[in-house]
């Protein structure tokens, strides 16, 4: 006995240097050096030496707006998408404690009893109370593999469920700073409505009294009702917003409360962390490795197919037949019997089974490390944006002073000229409201930027 236990154990060791029981570990044959094209910027200075990463800051920190918050906790407790993938952690969890509880023996309860009577004779009573037990011994990792492997998968739902959330913040953070800047746009477009209508107002007037030219009236109607006609787009455009928002809020579409685009306060102190942390913080990332780990150990189940399966089964049934006749009623009878079964001959299915394992997991790996790259471009992208629209907007700024100053002094030489020039004031309006316009846009972009870069680093899931 003590020798067949040494083989065993001999056994087991040499089938734990093929591989079977190992655990799956990060390849290391994925470079992350240099994943960042672009570095963060830091009170307008680049650079990347801080290895706090801008994703592990909590969506509360970096959002402020109280307006904003309320929106993502709504979200958060309301979305279906959220809460479809909380059902599937859920699913996932359930399928990791069946794994688990493979590793304990199954006991089945199956009573018994027979009437028995010959040629009508006086019937004998047999009854049987059974109690039927199974255990599947895990020498060769089968169980051990199938268990490790619906970890993976437990984690990769999890990582899911973080993902959508991830996605969900991120989401209601853009669609709130569009609401503000299309706020702000309208805002600009009425002032300038206003504006061109004093113009269109006051040259009407020269018409009358001064014999202004027919055409500077036209002209200044024509951009007058110009800017009239952009209003009901944008406000059209705030609507469509308002919609979709109100969709991922699950609710029906309504007016969403916000705040002023002046008002926001996003970081502008971050820094992106050193590459291999994207690999921690994306949960969308995490989730690949994890399907990759999944498969590393369906590759193990795989080759432990190869090896015998053993099996202990028993039962322990109180009964009144021994089965020779009703002798001794009331005892108990027991019997165990111990099963190896080694695979030796399956038509190939095993051997293709083993290459389709392999295979998959090749698949995942090639997954995983294309997550990993397009997690870098989605923060290179993040931080491109963030600085062009910074510096955009810096220029922008001296430009609308300009254009604005540009306007007082067209305006107040048509009024002192009867013969001024009104292309000037229509040309120097046009202008200023494309300008206005376009640093607005250019705002906005830089906090797009901010919240994109945030969920680039895997920001959201606190």
């Amino acid at each position: 006995m003590k020798r067949t236990i040494n083989i065993i154990l001999v056994g087991t060791l040499l089938l734990s240097s093929c591989g079977i029981y190992r655990k799956y570990e990060r390849p290391e044959s994925i470079n992350t050096a240099g994943i960042f094209r672009d570095t963060a910027s830091v009170d307008g200075v680049l650079e990347v030496t801080d290895t706090t990463s801008l994703g592990s800051t909590p969506w509360r920190e970096v959002f402020t707006d109280p307006y904003l918050r309320q929106l993502i906790d709504s979200a958060l407790v309301n979305n279906t998408d959220l809460r479809s993938a909380a059902l599937s952690v859920t699913q996932a969890k359930a399928m990791l404690s069946v794994a688990k509880l493979a590793y304990v023996p199954s006991f089945t309860f199956a009573s018994t009893g027979t009437l028995r009577s010959w040629d009508f004779g006086k019937a004998s009573q047999i009854y049987s109370l059974p109690v039927e037990a199974s255990w599947s011994i895990d020498l060769f990792g089968s169980l051990t593999n199938a268990k490790r492997a619906q970890q993976a998968a437990y984690l990769q739902t999890q990582d899911y469920q973080r993902a959508v959330q991830c996605g969900i913040i991120s989401n209601i953070a853009n669609m709130y700073y569009t609401l503000l800047m299309l706020d702000k746009q309208l805002e600009i477009t009425k002032n300038t409505e206003q504006l061109t209508k004093r113009t269109y107002d006051m040259m009407v007037q020269q018409k009358q009294y001064a014999g202004a030219d027919e055409s500077a009236v036209m002209s200044a109607k024509a951009n007058y009702y110009s800017v009239l006609a952009s209003i009901p787009e944008i406000e059209r455009q705030i609507r469509e917003v308002e919609n979709s928002m109100s969709l991922l809020l699950c609710e029906a579409p309504r007016h969403i409360q916000r705040g002023k685009l002046e008002e926001q306060d996003l970081p502008s102190k971050f820094s992106v962390g050193i590459p291999v942390q994207i690999l921690s913080n994306r949960p969308d990332v995490h989730a690949k490795e994890m399907a990759l780990a999944n498969c590393f150990y369906n590759v193990n189940r795989a080759r432990s197919a190869f090896y015998p399966n053993i099996s202990v089964s028993g039962s322990a049934a109180w009964t009144n037949s021994s089965g020779a006749g009703i002798v001794n009623p009331g005892k108990i009878l027991s019997t165990a019997v111990a099963s190896l079964v080694q695979p030796i001959f399956r038509n190939g299915q095993l051997i293709a089974s083993l290459k389709v394992a392999k295979a998959q997991q090749e698949q995942a790996f090639l997954a995983w490390q294309q997550s990993v790259l397009n997690a870098g471009s989605e923060v290179s992208n993040a931080l491109a944006l963030y600085q062009s629209s910074q510096k955009r907007s810096e220029l922008q700024k001296v430009q609308v002073e300009s254009l604005e100053r540009n306007v007082e002094v067209a305006e107040k030489m048509f009024k002192m000229s009867v013969n001024g020039n009104y292309l000037n004031v229509i040309s120097a309006q046009q202008a200023l409201l494309q300008a206005q316009l376009s640093k607005v846009g250019d705002d906005f972009n830089k906090m797009q930027a901010v919240v994109n870069l945030y969920y680039a680093l895997g920001g959201g899931d606190k």
